[in-house]
Parts: C-alpha cells; structure tokens; sequence
C-alpha cells in the first residue's frame, strides 16, 4: 500500500501529541513511505513536538472556550470559523485518504470538514469520559479507538475498538520488565526479589543519583507542574524527612524557582526536585510508588510501568475526565484515588503507609499492569490502514 496520504490532527498537551507522533511512527513501519500530515494549533506544544520527531504540521488560529461567560469567547468562536475553513483548504490540497483526530482544539474542524467532504475519520479517545466535542464527531466517524471498556455509553458500539492508549517508545520497552512475571513492579511478599528487577533498579537510581537503598516516592505534576501535588508535599516533607524515603520531586517549570529556595537546607540526597525530568524511563524504574495526575498518557504510562500509583485528578480540565479516569482504576483496585481538594491532608500520609503495605503494594501493581496495552499505536494504525483498504 504505497503513497497513502494520512492527517494526523489534534495537540495542545503531551497527553494528545505523544500518542500522536507514537501513532505516526506505527503507519511509517506498516506502509511504504505513507505521507503524514500534522495539522495543530498555532501557539500549542505539537508546533515544536512533531517536527521534532520528523513530521510535517500546519497550525490553526484556534483556541478553546473560557469554562465561564466571558466577551473573550466571541473570539473563540471567530477563530472557529476561520479554523473550518482552513482545515478545508488543507484538505483539498493535501487530500488524505484518511485523517486521525487524536483530541485537542485542532481535532475538531479538521474532523468535520473531513466528514463533511467523504473522509474516513477515525476518532482516538483517550479518557474513560468522552468530552463533548468526540461525542458530536462520533457520529459521522467510521472507527472510534478507546482505551477503556464500557465505552458504548458515549460512542455506537459497532465503531468502537479498544486499542489502549499509545505511549512513548522509550516507556513502552519497560513494559514488564520491572519484575516477574504476574508480578510487574519486583515487589515481594515471601520470596527475594529477581535479580534482573533488583539490577535495574538499582542502576536507575545510580542514573539519579540516588545512593541509598530506600524506598522512593516519585511525584509527577507534569511539565509544567500541578499546584495542589507541590503543596502537598511541602506540608509533608517533615513526615517524609523522618519516615526515611527519597522523593524524586518534579515540581514543573512555573513552580521550581520558588520551590528550590523554599527546599535549599533540606537534604539532597533525600529530596531530589526537578523542573522536568527528560528520562522519565528512568525515573519510573527507580520508584517503589508514584502520585500523579490521572491524565490519559499519565495513566497509560502507568499501566505498563505497573507500579502502585496515588492518583490525584486535576480539577482543572474539560469536563473533569480526570476524575473519571483515576475512578476508573480506582473502582478496579489498580491505583489509589485522593480528590484534589483532599491532597494537602491525605496524600503524603497515604503515600507513606502504602509503603509499609507491602501486600496492597503488589496488589496494585498486579492489578494496573492487567490493564496495559503495549502495541496500542500498532493497533490504532492497522484500524487506519483498514480505513484506506475499504
């Protein structure tokens, strides 16, 4: 199948724009030197993520609307207008056999127009709760690829495919690989720990520099940091500092100027606060338990690293699909699910005495690696390439 045009549409957070270039990578493997176009928009992360990774993106006046009444979405609804009628232009003269909405402000006019033009479009969500936007895009959508079951409350069920989430390539190879098998995190209750798991752990935490054979608690706020998490482990650090484990703190961009002077007389080899953490592979190997966000990469990612996760839902999305996807791995017993509201007191206490449970440790574990998909962005892409043979 040579010389197929795809477009590839949707961004504006690592959570769509990751498992959009890991679906771009898929369709190279699979097709003879396919054409791949990005369409983003303008201003958000995919305009520098993708041409990085080796693809070709247009980007759209787009923005989305304010949650609340506001002169400002009058603008939004202008830019709307102008971003249908480029995303048609882009149509016509690029003229894809099939185009891909991955989420984010793009997706939408691309998709429409798509449609509206005779298009196959295939729709990949993300979240167990589908937002507004996919469920009115759905409708003349040929596949939609999901990563959690049940989605027939949203979608028709005969267009939907459970594909999982795709992830970086770089967190996919962990995979299993940080224990035995049935047991992914190496965590054990009566017997000694693998030596393979045991090894790369500990060369993960020399990669660190960590030096210590303590427990570590990983907390991600995400790139550019989760206000509620960084609060929540000040008011803890006296309870972490005595209970003798390593934090590795990714604090975000915006808040680790502040937070380094707030933290310059605590131990560094105890605390270890980073703006951004570029191996997060690394960083996942050498954690006993991680608190995050419960955004959809964030929670696939998870999935097959298969460590115990405490998951605290930012409140701050369309739609709160965080909550529901941290109640989803919660109602499975897969992760540990703190509201935002409840993070100040609960989430250092609750980190700490998992720790000292080691049986609801590997039950976690056991439980969120059960629901990881490895060859999500292969499945994704053969439901793109059976679009184009139809």
């Amino acid at each position: 199948m040579a010389n197929k045009k795809i477009i590839i549409s949707g961004g504006g957070t690592g959570g769509h724009v990751f498992p959009a270039i890991a679906i771009a990578d898929a369709l190279s493997q699979q097709l003879d030197n396919p054409e791949i176009l990005f369409v983003g928009a303008k201003g958000r992360m995919e305009m520098d993520k993708v041409p990085e990774a080796g693809y070709n993106i247009i980007g759209l006046q787009i923005e989305g609307f304010k949650r609340k009444l506001s002169l400002a979405n009058i603008k939004v609804i202008l830019k709307l207008f102008t971003s249908l009628r480029a995303a048609g232009k882009i149509l016509r003269e690029f003229s894809p056999d099939v185009v891909v909405g991955v989420g984010g402000y793009a997706s939408g006019p691309v998709l429409r127009k798509a449609a509206g033009m005779g298009i196959p479009t295939l729709i990949q969500e993300q979240n167990s709760y589908a937002g507004v936007t996919n469920r009115l895009l759905a409708k003349r959508a040929l596949k939609i690829c999901v990563a959690y079951e049940g989605m027939e409350r949203y979608f028709p069920a005969d267009k939907l495919v459970i594909t999982g989430n795709p992830v970086r390539n770089e967190i996919r190879k962990l995979g299993r690989a940080e224990g035995a098998e049935g047991n992914p995190s190496g965590l054990e209750v009566s017997h000694s720990e693998p030596a393979a798991a045991s090894g790369e752990r500990s060369a993960a935490r020399a990669y660190l520099g960590i030096e210590s054979d303590a427990d570590v608690i990983l907390v991600l706020g995400g790139s550019l940091g989760a206000r509620t998490i960084n609060q929540a482990v000040e008011k803890g650090i006296d309870l972490l500092l005595e209970s003798g484990v390593v934090v590795i703190w990714q604090c975000g961009k915006y808040y680790y100027e502040d937070l380094m002077a707030a933290t310059k007389d605590l131990p560094g080899d105890r605390i270890l606060l980073k703006d951004f953490i570029s191996r997060m592979d690394q960083a996942y190997m050498a954690a006993d338990a991680i608190i995050a966000r419960a955004g959809a990469l964030t929670i696939s990612e998870l999935c097959l690293v298969g460590k115990p996760a405490i998951l605290v839902p930012s409140p701050n999305v369309a739609e709160d699909h965080q909550t529901k996807n941290a109640e989803s791995l919660s109602g499975k017993s897969a992760a540990i699910y703190i509201p935002d509201a409840e993070a100040g007191e609960r989430m250092i206490p609750e980190a700490l005495d998992l720790l000292k449970d080691r049986e609801r440790m590997q039950k976690l574990s056991i439980n969120i690696s059960g629901l990881a998909i490895s060859d999500s962005a292969e499945r994704i892409a053969n439901e793109v390439i059976e679009l184009m043979q139809t």
